[in-house]
């Protein structure tokens, strides 16, 4: 797979003149829609799990199983069985992919709903099988009803540690069990790929109700930070990682929401730049308005949502940024559902970016895309230049876990480039850092960050996507976290045309 290194030669390719650009909204067809039709869907995480260059996907399911497909060549087949993952038994409300032993393969954590159900980790025998190994590395987290879990690696030292959500509160019992006076969130630190709590009973030790959980750099001071998206008529928390402790600032920065009733909350959140200032933002999904958090760029932030029309509709439980009309902008998917319990059916909504700082709900009544209530990815499976959607249906009578490609013109699929970060191995251990693009005059295009977690408890292990105004050479910026801070790696003159269908994959330095 080509990597940073041959890009220097790149550098020194002359630019071929650009032609007039014309933007395009690409209509969406459903694939192997007979396959993905299964009810009560509801995680839904991308990964390339047996390293072959393709990415598959693993979904959770109310019956207990974990559905895993193997993609070839844009075709999916149904494999969680043979692999030796669940097909029946406790129910999982999260998964998350992640290389938390460093050995080159995607492993995957699974989160149970009941506190009486244990974790499971399932490490990846080298793409041929998955192994429960919960037990022998500390991560069973008995007692905690699960919600997201996410790989980060909170210490900057170069493995992933877990961060594990918990839906609920010290007073709360659970049918057949006892109040558990320990229910709360916790972190993991790891130690050799086995894990440890650290920061009991303090910092993000939070026992607030929490179901969406998000780390990114708000203040870039290269230490990741936690914002929690907390039900029940809790306070939201941004957690601020200083090292060796954290706060939460939420109250100050007005990122907490107070007021809710008990009914209300927030469910799930999602990080990305929609204006292209270069700061990432937060988009709280909830049961009650919405929010958007514009990051000021001076470690504060300023509700926008209303302004900008984006806090409908009620009872969201997660979203996901993505550009995918590759206009440069990143647009925003949003999935709920409306109607009372037992009747439920999805209200989603998708609002274009059109650039100038509004946005617009394009979805139509009727449409097919109107089909998810619970998780959401956009992703470029079949790794043709446009991102295609990937939604999960968990109340619903049809049900499914549904996969819409993007039938974007191979004119709009030119205009992207795809990047792949990795550690210095090669491993996938790096959520959290950052890549930001300029333009030829050294004018900001666009930032992305390699997930952390969002969607429906989910946490994929993909590449970042970005869609381009033009085909034009740009430099490309990457911020990795470390222990002497953020550190930026850079090169010039690298052209999108070079890598359409292909990956950009780009390894931290060692001396990093």
């Amino acid at each position: 797979m080509p990597s940073l290194g041959v890009l220097a030669l790149l550098a020194a390719c002359a630019t071929t003149p650009e032609e007039p650009v014309v933007f395009e909204t690409p209509s969406f067809t459903s694939v192997q829609p007979e396959l993905f039709g299964v009810v009560g869907s509801l995680s839904n995480v991308w990964g390339d799990f047996d390293n072959d260059g393709d990415l598959d996907f693993a979904v959770s399911l109310k019956g207990g199983e974990i559905r895993l497909y193997l993609q070839d060549n844009g075709v999916f087949t149904s494999v969680g069985e043979s692999y030796g993952l669940p097909v029946s038994g406790p129910e999982f409300r999260g998964l998350s992919w992640g290389d938390y032993d460093g050995d080159g393969d995607l492993d995957l954590f699974a989160g149970a709903t009941s506190p009486k159900e244990l974790t499971r980790v399932f490490r990846n025998d080298g793409g041929t099988g998955f192994t429960n190994v919960a037990a022998d590395i500390g991560l069973t987290i008995p007692g905690r009803s699960a919600r997201q879990s996410n790989w980060v690696d909170y210490d900057n030292d170069g493995d992933l540690d877990l961060y594990s959500g918990d839906r609920m509160v010290p007073d709360q019992s659970f049918p057949g069990m006892d109040a558990n006076p320990d229910a709360s969130n916790k972190l993991f630190a790891n130690t050799n790929a086995v894990f440890s709590q650290v920061f009991a009973g303090e910092g993000p030790t939070d026992a607030r109700p929490t179901v969406g959980v998000c780390w990114f750099d708000y203040n870039k001071d290269g230490r990741l930070d936690v914002f929690l998206a907390n039900q029940s008529g809790a306070t939201d928390a941004l957690w601020r990682n200083d090292g060796d402790s954290f706060v939460d600032v939420a109250p100050e920065l007005g990122v907490d929401t107070p007021g809710r009733t008990k009914e209300e909350g927030g469910v799930g959140c999602a990080i990305g730049d929609y204006d292209n200032d270069g700061n990432l933002d937060i988009y709280l999904s909830a049961y009650g308005p919405n929010q958007l958090y514009h990051n000021n760029g001076d470690g504060t932030f300023t509700e926008v949502g209303e302004a900008l029309g984006v806090t409908e509709p009620d009872h969201v439980v997660s979203a996901e940024w993505g550009d995918y009309d590759n206009d440069g902008d990143l647009d925003l998917f949003v999935v709920g559902y409306e109607g009372p319990s037992g009747e439920q059916e999805p209200h989603n909504m998708f609002y274009r970016n059109d650039g100038a700082a509004d946005f617009v709900n394009i979805l139509v009544p009727g449409d097919m895309l109107n089909a998810g209530d619970h998780g959401v990815v956009w992703v470029d499976y079949d790794r043709d230049g446009d991102l295609d959607l990937s939604l999960t249906d968990g109340y619903g009578p049809e049900g499914g876990h549904f996969v819409f490609r993007n039938e974007m013109s191979p004119a709009g699929q030119a205009r992207s480039l795809e990047v792949l970060l990795l550690d210095s191995k090669g491993h996938f251990t790096v959520p959290g850092a950052e890549v930001r693009l300029y333009d030829k005059a050294g004018k900001l295009l666009a930032t992305r960050m390699v997930t952390t977690g969002g969607g429906y408890n989910a946490q994929s292990a993909i590449p970042v996507h970005f869609g381009l105004k033009s085909t034009g050479a740009v430099t490309l910026e990457v911020t990795w976290m470390t222990p002497d801070g953020r550190k930026t790696q850079t090169m010039k003159g690298v052209k999108p045309s070079d890598w359409a269908g292909k990956l950009l994959e780009i390894r931290k330095p060692v001396d990093f």
